[in-house]
């Protein structure tokens, strides 16, 4: 049996007219009989009883075209969502976030202005490390995420750099420098205590907040560990010592703590997205293409500010 035989058979058997329904199909009313012929005998059932002005249905008809009607709707909405799979229209997509780099207006932005345009995919947020994003990325268990560069295993995986923010200090109230309110000379913080996350988890953010130190002509003094970047400011105003942190997470608001800008050339918080280098996912590729429009937008709109220089 041919989808085509199923197809004539439906339009005879809803003009119940050889020739009226030939002529809908735009073929021959001779080939036509023919087809209809070739199909009741692949069923094994007569489907029509031939009358002086046209046919109509047998019994055996009447049950094949209800069921013709199913099967000749499902092959025409698996083809269509076939095709709009191809294009990226529907599907399942794994998004990571790492070092809290959600607090940046613009990763929401990008996630809302994707779901608008294509909101039958379905998107599953994983929020990790730069190392175990990476780590999901080369084992497919993740598909695109906004990490923080740089990273190793790179020959394997494409990264694009959206932007890069700015780093501010983060004090608790109380001290001296919270309470003058002025942008801060990383010098003024060469005696102090630094909190900051593992190297291993955040390598990028950390080099480039050990370096600034560096170049301020100190080498900053280690303390507490904090586990992740969010942790960082309930510690400071716990008392652990100072920090430095990207200046989106300055929205983890608290009383015991103070933001302020850092004097002179501050240390930068890139934020990148990665995806694997040979993914042929149509739905990965328009997330792509979306967070290139917004972060270029974003960079737009900020003046450059935060943007990738």
């Amino acid at each position: 049996m041919e989808l085509r035989h199923l197809r004539y058979f439906v339009v005879v058997a809803e003009e119940l007219h050889f020739t009226r329904a030939a002529e809908r199909l735009g073929i021959g009313q001779p080939p036509l009989s023919l087809q209809i012929q070739r199909l009741e005998r692949d069923i094994g059932a007569t489907l029509f009883r031939r009358l002086s002005r046209g046919v109509e249905l047998t019994e055996a008809g009447v049950l094949l075209l209800d069921n013709a009607r199913h099967i000749l709707a499902l092959v025409d909405r698996t083809c269509t969502d076939v095709q709009r799979l191809s294009r990226g229209e529907i599907g399942h997509m794994r998004v990571g976030f790492a070092g809290a780099t959600y607090f940046l207006p613009l990763v929401p932005a990008i996630i809302r202005e994707y779901r608008t345009r294509h909101p039958d995919v379905v998107l599953s947020p994983e929020q990790s490390n730069t190392p175990s994003l990476v780590d999901g990325l080369l084992e497919g268990r993740v598909d695109a995420a906004f990490i923080r560069p740089p990273i190793v295993s790179a020959d394997e995986l494409d990264v694009e750099l959206l932007v890069k923010e700015d780093m501010v200090v983060v004090l608790p109230h109380s001290h001296p420098l919270a309470r003058a309110g002025e942008p801060v000379p990383l010098s003024a913080l060469a005696e102090e205590t630094f909190l900051l996350f593992p190297r291993a988890i955040g390598a990028g953010l950390y080099d480039a907040i050990t370096s600034a130190c560096q170049r301020a002509g100190f080498l900053p003094r280690l303390g507490q560990e904090a586990p992740q970047i969010v942790s960082i400011a309930p510690l400071v105003g716990a008392g652990f010592g100072v920090s430095i942190v990207p200046r989106s997470t300055t929205q983890i608001q608290t009383d015991e703590v103070v933001y302020l800008p850092i004097a002179g050339n501050a240390p930068k918080a890139p934020i990148s997205l990665a995806w694997r280098r040979h993914n042929p996912s149509p739905v990965v590729r328009l997330f792509r293409a979306v967070a290139r429009e917004m972060a270029r937008e974003w960079r737009k709109t900020q003046g450059d500010r935060n943007g990738a220089r």
